[in-house]
């Protein structure tokens, strides 16, 4: 499966944004996910095993627990692939940026003009 394949679903993409934050168990994730988006356990525990299938995640047996954390090799092989289309948007937020501050410093001279 390929990278946008395994990150172009909904319930994954949330799942890998959870496990960003630090590993957590199967049934933590299954809670989250559960709530957020109405499916079945076994559901989950697909999402979990595609993720882990193809490098994403991984899973350590922890008693009965079985504790999840992101693996960051693929994600890097993304960021990398997408690093050639970087400068379409980089030039987009640098003329944000500059717009942002012509407004600030507009806003700031009309309120000392206003003051008395």
């Amino acid at each position: 499966m390929h990278a946008f394949d395994v990150l172009g679903d909904p319930v994954r993409r949330r799942i890998l944004e959870l496990l960003a934050d630090g590993e957590l168990s199967s049934g933590e994730v299954t809670a989250v996910v559960q709530r957020e988006f109405g499916i079945s356990q076994p559901a989950v525990s697909q999402h979990l095993r595609v993720l882990r299938d193809n490098g994403f995640a991984s899973v350590r047996a922890q008693g009965t627990r079985r504790l999840y954390t992101v693996e960051t090799a693929p994600l890097r092989e993304v960021d990398q692939w997408m690093e050639r289309f970087r400068r379409f948007w980089d030039q987009r937020l640098d003329a944000l940026e500059t717009e942002l501050v012509r407004g600030r410093r507009e806003r700031a001279h009309e309120s000392t003009e206003e003051s008395p």
